[in-house]
């Protein structure tokens, strides 16, 4: 069986990359427990949810968080016959009275609940690191799919920034926090307690075995002569901004040459062939020819 078969079970009712097909088959892998879930990044609760089909044909009670007020009106507008729902409109933070483990002691969510659903288009790596009193059974969080398997990166602890995290990153930090990965999409890791890991048969959850899709990634590489290329996406992903090889150059077009191949004397004879290549030079020529 390879590595990554919960792909094999993506589908959407409401989610964006087959995350409600994989979330079902991960919960009839490991059972259900108290059948709560988070969605924070909630939206009107409708776009892009990996949580509505769950609390709205699964009879499974939620918590979902968002900041913004015109989302949050459609948010309760959805959920508004649904007792089992708890919206809540914040804008989260890292501590007080806006971190997620206030916010959840301020709702009936059971301290181990089923799923935890994090996308906040930034600061998933430090809210998931913030929460301390809650434990989900299974986390889904977004990692930023620009960034290659092999680099950890995470931005920094700032609500007002919007970078992301690497999956390495991510892998890292669960681990500290006793989760395991059993899969990507492509823009989301799914952990789970390390306790109910064995019960996916997965051999092998590194990296690179279980994201496999680099589609959103842009490589760059260095030509012998100093030149910058790209290639896979050459554009901003966010922003739809083609990416200009041109711009990225640090050395301008008549610094870029092989330096191992340059000797004093091929410089010599490298000027010398440009000089007589320029248009003046028949006519320096003559005037030189006429004098001497």
């Amino acid at each position: 069986m390879k590595d990554d078969w919960l792909l094999d079970y993506r589908s959407n009712v409401t989610s964006q990359h087959g995350e409600d097909g994989m979330i079902a088959k991960i919960f009839e892998v490991i059972g259900t427990g108290s059948k709560w879930c988070v969605e924070l990044g909630a939206l009107n609760g409708t776009h892009d949810s990996n949580v509505w089909s769950l609390i709205k044909h699964e009879g499974w009670s939620g918590v979902l968080i968002e900041a913004d007020p015109t989302y949050f009106k459609k948010l309760e507008a959805e959920y508004r016959e649904n007792r089992g729902a708890h919206c809540v409109q914040a804008f989260v933070s890292f501590e007080g009275e806006q971190a997620l483990d206030a916010l959840f002691a301020a709702t009936p969510i059971p301290k181990e609940f089923d799923l935890f659903s994090l996308d906040v288009d930034g600061n998933e790596y430090h809210l998931w690191d913030s929460l301390v009193e809650y434990r989900p059974r299974v986390m889904v969080v977004e990692f930023n799919p620009s960034i290659p398997n092999t680099v950890s990166f995470v931005q920094p602890r700032d609500m007002s920034v919007y970078q992301g995290a690497s999956l390495a990153a991510f892998i890292e930090l669960g681990k500290r926090k006793g989760y395991e990965l059993v899969a990507t999409n492509a823009t989301n890791a799914f952990f789970v307690l390390k306790d109910l890991y064995p019960k996916f048969g997965i051999k092998n959850n590194s990296t690179d075995a279980l994201r496999t899709d680099h589609s959103y990634e842009t490589m760059l590489f260095q030509l012998y002569d100093g030149t910058l290329m790209i290639a896979g996406n050459k554009q901003l992903i966010w922003h739809g901004v083609p990416i200009d090889e041109q711009r990225l150059q640090v050395l301008p077009r008549h610094k870029r040459h092989y330096p191992a191949r340059i000797s004093p004397d091929q410089t010599v004879r490298s000027l010398k062939y440009f000089v007589r290549t320029l248009p003046i030079y028949p006519f320096v020529q003559k005037i030189r020819k006429s004098f001497f």
